[in-house]
């Protein structure tokens, strides 16, 4: 019992910490972008794509700013370098409707496992969209719906090396378009129940 309790003492937050406050800690995108080490080539060239499809822009200029958005990611995680960048060329389009910061998940340890996946991952990228008093209005999680179910109707009859070459295909096929407009649902529709993404 003493161990559940240190265990759980471990994932939670501080009582100084809080989604606002993780928050403000942050780093914008471009910060981000600029110290990243893994990946870097595919978040640069992600990042480079700068699409934004016109009826999807037309929808996140409708929404009432500024929202915040905190994002817990790793430079080295493929799901999150085949996501965010999309997700911060939509809020950069947006001018400043959405205040997109990131943390790295040591940092936002708590956030992601209080969101975890379907299958109880704990993962990165985790989005969690705050209301206008800091509390948890809504969150995204991982990977687009489509490919989460791609990956797990075909994880136990592909190899591992035909699994990872499908999902970056798909990746490079969508350019961000599934993870953009599921993450605009959410801040459409807030404090729905569920998570996005890979639930």
């Amino acid at each position: 019992m003493l161990a559940l309790a240190m265990a759980l003492c471990i994932t939670e937050p501080s009582v100084t910490d809080s989604l606002a406050a993780l928050h403000a800690r942050g780093r914008t995108y471009a910060a981000f972008l600029a110290g990243a080490e893994r990946r870097r080539e595919m978040w640069q060239s992600n990042t480079a794509w700068g699409k934004v499809d016109p009826e999807v822009l037309a929808r996140g200029r409708a929404l009432a700013g500024p929202i915040r958005l905190l994002v817990v990611l790793e430079d080295g995680c493929s799901d999150s370098a085949n996501t965010i960048p999309y997700l911060a060329t939509f809020a950069d389009s947006l001018g400043f409707v959405l205040d997109i910061r990131l943390v790295n998940s040591a940092e936002g340890k708590w956030v992601m496992e209080r969101h975890r996946t379907g299958d109880g991952r704990a993962a990165t990228p985790t989005v969690v969209i705050l209301d206008a008093e800091g509390n948890d209005a809504g969150c995204w999680v991982e990977r687009p719906a489509a490919l989460a179910r791609w990956m797990n109707d075909n994880r136990a009859r592909l190899s591992q090396q035909d699994l990872m070459d499908g999902k970056f295909a798909w990746y490079n096929e969508d350019r961000g378009t599934s993870t953009v407009r599921e993450i605009l649902d959410i801040l459409e529709h807030p404090y729905a129940s569920g998570c996005g993404g890979n639930t």
